[in-house]
């Protein structure tokens, strides 16, 4: 498996994006990476916006950023909460530091932004958040998935096809 070994995080809250938290954490899985999922709260369910849900294994305050190889954000949502949290921008904020992958889809690049990670960035988003990306520093492109170094973005959940083989592959050069 070309991923055993490597070690993702994901970060949940109520109304993620239920197809861009779930499709990642299914393809890492069988490329055989280690995926928690973390959240406020450890052992809580969260809700996605179609009704899908996740429970977290861990919560934020638990995890040990320095352990991971990449972090996926997921749209919906969920980003537009999860960036007025300190401990998910340290996260980001770590992670870019670091070199390591940071994967966000959709409205995700909220989190990044709010991180100010962006500047000198080329990434996609929904179109709905391109000029927030661009007030950040970005290059904000309309394609279906863009990988700028570590940092991998993709468009929307139609274009997870084209964004998880970028997050893999990134993840196999750490």
């Amino acid at each position: 498996m070309e991923l055993n070994g490597k070690r993702v995080l994901t970060i949940v809250s109520p109304d993620y994006d239920d197809l861009e938290l779930w499709y990642p954490i299914i393809r890492l899985r069988e490329a055989g990476a280690h995926v928690d999922i973390a959240g406020e709260h450890a052992d809580t369910t969260y809700k996605g916006k179609y009704g899908l849900s996740v429970v977290s294994n861990l919560a934020f305050d638990e995890v040990n950023i320095t352990q991971y190889d990449g972090i996926l954000v997921p749209g919906g949502w969920a980003p537009d909460y999860l960036r007025r949290l300190d401990a998910v921008l340290e996260f980001i904020r770590y992670m870019d530091k670091e070199k390591r992958v940071i994967g966000q889809i959709c409205h995700a690049g909220w989190v990044l932004s709010s991180a100010g990670i962006l500047e000198g960035k080329t990434v996609t988003s929904t179109p709905g958040i391109k000029h927030d990306l661009m007030y950040a520093g970005a290059t904000w492109v309309d394609e279906p998935a863009v990988a700028d170094g570590h940092v991998i973005s993709g468009r929307r959940p139609p274009d997870l096809h084209i964004y998880l083989p970028l997050v893999i592959e990134a993840l196999k050069k750490q």
